[in-house]
């Protein structure tokens, strides 16, 4: 079994998926213009490598927990449809080569599902693991997690279900990809045999040089 695996927010797109999502929520006046702010105050976080990913989720996804789910379910079918446009061609293409090759592909991310699948689909990638959010008995967010967020080290043990719902197991693995732009991925991109690391943020630049790993970039195709 050969496998490829890619992270989302600045890899396979050129921006923060959950930012989108946000000022997708603040353009239709779901959200407070001032909840933007805040946000990326937890992507700087993210981004220097010292980011509570719980407490980012029940920020994001708990302030959405008074919505009806119809409401939400509304908002992301408008998402959906103005995302496609902004994956680069370039993403599109390495998913398709992978594909066409024959390896089992997935969408590996942080980002809470709802957000991730909209991007999954646009890109062609059925599977898609991802931060599970919890839903109340009424079928709303409540801000907390489902077991581990799709995070650093359990990135990998995402993995590894999903391999086990296939009816594998890691070791059945030949050859692995993963692409990766954060030092945040650092657990998975050491355990694939092919780590590539795609337009990097400087502390994985400077990892991926030490380790002698393939830099690229999917902004201009490169």
């Amino acid at each position: 079994m050969r496998i490829a695996l890619f992270d989302l927010d600045h890899t396979l797109i050129p921006f923060d998926s959950g930012a989108a999502f946000a000022r997708h929520l603040i353009d239709l006046g779901v959200l407070d213009a001032g909840f933007e702010a805040q946000y990326l105050d937890h992507c700087r976080r993210y981004v220097e490598g010292t980011l509570d990913m719980v407490a980012m989720h029940r920020f994001t996804v708990g302030a959405l927990g008074r919505h009806e789910a119809d409401a939400l379910a509304q908002w992301l079918r408008e998402f959906r449809s103005a995302i496609a446009q902004r994956v680069p061609p370039a993403a599109r293409e390495l998913v398709r080569e992978h594909q066409a090759a024959g390896h089992r592909c997935a969408l590996v991310t942080a980002t809470t599902r709802f957000v991730a699948e909209p991007f999954g689909e646009a890109l062609g990638l059925a599977d898609v693991l991802a931060t599970e959010p919890e839903v109340d008995e009424e079928g709303r967010y409540t801000g907390e997690i489902v077991g581990h967020a799709c995070f650093r080290e359990h990135k990998l043990s995402h993995v590894q279900a999903w391999l086990a719902r296939a009816g594998a197991a890691w070791d059945d693995v030949e050859r692995s990809w993963f692409y990766s732009d954060s030092i945040n991925d650092l657990p998975l991109l050491q355990a694939v045999s092919d780590p590539v690391v795609v337009d990097p943020d400087p502390m994985l630049r400077e990892q991926a040089l030490a380790k002698g790993w393939p830099v690229r970039s999917l902004r201009d195709g490169r």
